[in-house]
């Protein structure tokens, strides 16, 4: 069985964006200053090389995630060998409202998210990635979904926001398997069930 890894960029405090659903304070806010440190770009383009599929909420897809990541791995830089791992990658989107996929290598997943995510884990092939807001990765924790947590941490505290696992339902008891941290100033933190 196929593993779901969550991967997410959060504040020390716990938060995916703030208040106003605002990034500008994570080290890399997915923009062109990639101010990860050598091993850290590593370690990511290795997380990633372990996948061949990519879950997004269909929210997203639409503001631009795979359009992006694609344009992006076109770029020599190695820092985006990732890109091209999400690129070449299969991305289910989950949608009950669009009608079709405008994206290379992508599907829509229109029914019972429990169902389908459960699916895509008993097929064959590599490990599935899980990105997306909020209301997406909160539904992915409440329903026990997750089997990996990898959990970026920023070194900004901001006292509110956006919880990763504010909608999650109840107590949920993690195990810390790993915890390392990089010169850039993020610590990454990976947890199981």
């Amino acid at each position: 069985m196929r593993k779901l890894k969550l991967i997410t960029q959060v504040s020390i405090d716990g938060f995916m964006a703030d208040a106003n659903g605002k990034t500008d304070w994570m080290i890399w806010n997915f923009g062109p200053d990639l101010n990860w440190d050598d091993e850290l770009k590593r370690d990511f383009n290795a997380l990633h090389s372990e996948a061949d599929t990519i879950l997004l909420s269909r929210k997203m897809a639409v503001e631009g995630f795979i359009g992006h990541w694609a344009a992006v791995a076109e770029k020599p830089e190695q820092e985006y060998a990732f890109a091209r791992n999400i690129t070449a990658a299969r991305k289910v989107v989950f949608t009950k409202t669009l009608a079709s996929a405008e994206w290379k290598n992508t599907t829509l997943a229109k029914g019972d998210f429990m169902e389908e995510v459960n699916r895509l884990k008993a097929q064959d092939g590599k490990d599935l990635i899980a990105y997306g807001g909020a209301s997406f990765v909160s539904s992915l924790i409440k329903a026990r979904l997750i089997d990996e947590y990898h959990l970026l941490i920023n070194p900004t505290a901001l006292g509110n926001g956006i919880a990763v696992f504010g909608e999650a339902g109840d107590r949920l008891n993690l195990k810390l398997i790993q915890a390392k941290a990089y010169r850039c100033g993020m610590a990454v933190l990976m947890y199981t069930m």
